[in-house]
Formats: C-alpha cells, structure tokens, sequence
C-alpha cells in the first residue's frame, strides 16, 4: 500500500478542495493510503473526507508566529505517517510540502500542484504574492510540479518556474454525482420558487477579483426573461437585481445544477480548470465561459467562449443559449456531458494519480 501525505492550503468549498476529496475517496479505494493535512483549519471539506475515512490534521497557520509554531506537531506527523509520496496542493500547501518532506528525511518523492494560471497577484494579499515567489524559487526542488491545466503550467514557467519536471493532468469529474436528474431538478425548482420550464442560468463561484461577478451583473442587464442563480460564498450578501438570486455558500452543488439550465463562468483570469463549467456540463447544462485557462479545451464545441470583462457578449452568448427550444437545450446538455465522460471523467484522473504515485510518469 503507497502512503500518500496531502498538504493543502486550506479544506474550505473550492475546486481544488472539493477535487483532493474525490480523488482521496478514488485513491483509497484503489489501495493507496490518503493522509491529509490543511496549513490553515478545517471546513466542509475536513468532514468530508473524515466522513470517507482519510485522517485529517489542522495546523491553524494564520501567521508568522502560527508557521513556526506548526514544525513540531508536522514534524511528528511525517515520522509517524512515514509517507511515500508528499503531495502539495495551491502554494502555501506547496511550501508546507516541501517543509514535510525536509522534516521526513526527504525519503518520500515531493509533488506540488498547480491550481490556477495567470493570476492578477495585485488584487490579492502580500502574504500570497510572496508565497508565489518563494514557490517560484523553490520549483527545481520536487520531484514533479503537476498542473491541472496547460494554461497554468504555461503560466507558471513564464512567472519563473524551473521544475525538473511539469506534468499536466486535468481535473475529474464525478459523473456519478454530477448527472441531470428530472426529479431533483422539479424538487429544487420548487425550493427556489421556479416554474418548471423557466429558463434558470447557474454562476457558481465565491466572490472574489477573479471571478468578476461585476461582469456577470453587466450581462445580466442585457438579458431578459429566465432566472439567474449566484451560488458561491458572499453572493447572498451581493447588491443584485431582484431577479438575480443570490444563494450563498453552498454545499449541495450536484444537486442545485440538475435545476439549471445553462453554466457560466464570467473570470477575467487565474483560472486554470473551470470545475464549476465542467461539473455543470456533467449535469447537463450547456456551458458558456470566458476565455481563461484551458476552458477551450474543456467545452469543445457543446457551448460558448466569449472575451474576459465583455458583459454585452457574455450576454450575447447566453441569450443564444436561452434562445433554444428546450429540447434543443437538453440535447446540448447531453452533448456537454459526454464530453466530460469522456475526456475529464474523475477516473481518468485518478489512473494518471495513480500511475504518478507508483512511479510511473505520465507524459505530458
């Protein structure tokens, strides 16, 4: 049994987050024993994946004083977990990985793993722009950088990234658990108030600078008739038309998309893999997004990309969707969700980790 240690930034409802539970569940079912470790605390995902089975330790690193107070209880964690594999997840995971593997012995082969792609790093924090750095630094270090994008591995050499080696596995998605289902979506209409055949276009994303909801909101003014439903931590709290509903932090994703109609995704950069694009298109929903990542490559041509910070063609692109029988919309759904199935299927995924883990590289 391969032991694997995973150190990721934090267990909150991100994609990455969500992503590291489903592979965990996939991965230890194929035999390979999962050990989790979030820098910063717990969260949804924390009992989600205590709920499977998978250890979970917190360091509650907030700070300078907290890092350094978090060597000696992950310093006794990796004598006692004795790892094989130390994966890293998002950048401070990444550094709190490589810090792992120094206190093991550097025995177990170091991964790191990258998330996003071009991000905007003056929108955000000084603690995250230098952990950027520093990982930049550090990036001949591992054994592997894997990135779950083109983009974002393209992305990351250009901002001085030397990996010895970069691999690139996409993310999977569970189609078993992001499926259209007709009597889950007439349940959850009814919760939301909606007849059933109003037209219902799903934005699930926390609000944040790369999101821009601000563009999602534009759009929204150019569009008449149908609903629209903004799904992510702080959108109830958003000023928003009255026919925008603004749902909150969620945690029954799966459930809310079999409502929906169509997916959007409005970010204006650092996306790497769209989880919410292709987790909607798993449910059947026809996708539209703006060009970010590798969501190009995730759509084919079941939907629509448009510009970045474009709210009249983000428009535009949904009203053409929406302009659809509602036949013709299911069939693209379905179309959407074959695609998934077969190229970003969750186990698809978890035989590259797979391989990974036992040695064997996976090309490119």
């Amino acid at each position: 049994m391969t032991r694997v240690l995973h150190v990721i930034s934090g267990l909150g409802t991100g994609g990455a987050e969500s992503f590291l539970v489903a592979l965990s569940r996939r991965l230890q079912a194929r035999g390979f024993e999962q050990t989790v470790v979030s820098v910063t605390g717990g969260g949804a995902n924390a009992d989600k994946l205590a709920a499977d089975g998978v250890p979970v330790h917190t360091l509650g690193v907030v700070g300078p004083v907290s890092a350094a107070r978090a060597y000696g209880p992950l310093h006794d964690l990796v004598r006692s977990v004795r790892p094989e594999v130390i994966q890293g997840w998002m950048y401070h995971g990444d550094l709190f990985a490589t810090l792992a593997h120094r206190l093991g012995g550097r025995s177990a082969r170091l991964l790191w793993n990258i998330r996003c792609s071009d991000m905007c790093l003056d929108d955000y924090s000084l603690q995250l722009r230098l952990a950027v750095r520093a990982c930049a630094r550090l990036s001949g270090v591992p054994d592997v950088v894997l990135a779950n994008s083109q983009a974002g591995a393209d992305a990351h050499l250009k901002a001085g990234y030397r990996p010895r080696r970069m691999i690139v596995i996409p993310n999977g998605i569970d189609t078993g658990r992001f499926k259209p289902d007709d009597a889950v979506r007439a349940a959850v209409r009814a919760e939301l108030g909606l007849a059933p055949n109003t037209p219902l276009v799903l934005h699930v994303a926390r609000v944040d600078p790369m999101k821009d909801h601000l563009t999602m909101l534009l759009a929204a003014e150019r569009l008449e008739g149908g609903v629209m439903v903004f799904a992510g931590k702080g959108t109830a709290a958003m000023n928003r038309p009255p026919r925008i509903l603004g749902l909150g932090e969620r945690n029954d994703v799966a459930r809310l998309m079999c409502a929906g109609d169509v997916i959007v995704s409005s970010s204006a950069y650092g996306e790497g893999f769209s989880n919410s694009i292709a987790e909607g298109m798993a449910a059947g929903l026809v996708p539209v997004a703006t060009d970010v990542g590798d969501v190009r490559e995730i759509i084919g041509g079941t939907g629509q990309v448009v510009p970045v910070r474009d709210g009249e063609e983000l428009a535009r692109a949904i009203r053409l969707v929406l302009d659809l029988s509602p036949e013709e919309r299911v069939a693209r759904g379905l179309t959407a969700r074959n695609r998934i199935a077969a190229k970003f299927s969750l186990d698809r995924a978890a035989e590259r980790f797979e391989a990974l883990y036992r040695g064997d590289l996976p090309a490119g």
